[in-house]
């Protein structure tokens, strides 16, 4: 898994959240996120959260459930025990072994 720099955002389990959300950096979500999600770096999905929302970011990290379109400039991970539910537009996309993958992806050149 990609290391990732210093998280300037959390939105914590127990959270519920609706609307869009934006993020300058590094932003971990654990909780319930509806609308959807931007960031100019790096979003990470905890296992545990709920996500049903459009993202938008450099990279992606997903261990939670995600249901939504999702696009990354650079690169999506798919970390078991996820379970995802739509479309990956990204240049590189790494899918762990036991991850529940309901969607269709559409590879791209990096920019």
């Amino acid at each position: 898994m990609h290391s990732v720099g210093e998280i300037s955002a959390i939105i914590e389990d127990g959270c519920k959240f609706e609307g869009n959300l934006s993020f300058n950096g590094v932003a971990r979500i654990a909780g319930i996120v509806n609308g959807s999600i931007f960031s100019n770096d790096t979003v990470i999905i905890s296992e545990g959260a709920v996500i049903n929302a459009e993202i938008n970011a450099n990279i992606i990290l997903i261990s939670g459930t995600v249901k939504g379109n999702i696009k990354a400039s650079s690169r999506v991970e798919i970390i078991k025990p996820a379970r995802f539910e739509g479309t990956i537009t990204t240049p590189s996309l790494v899918v762990d072994e036991g991850v529940i993958f309901h969607g269709t992806t559409k590879m791209r050149d990096q920019k």
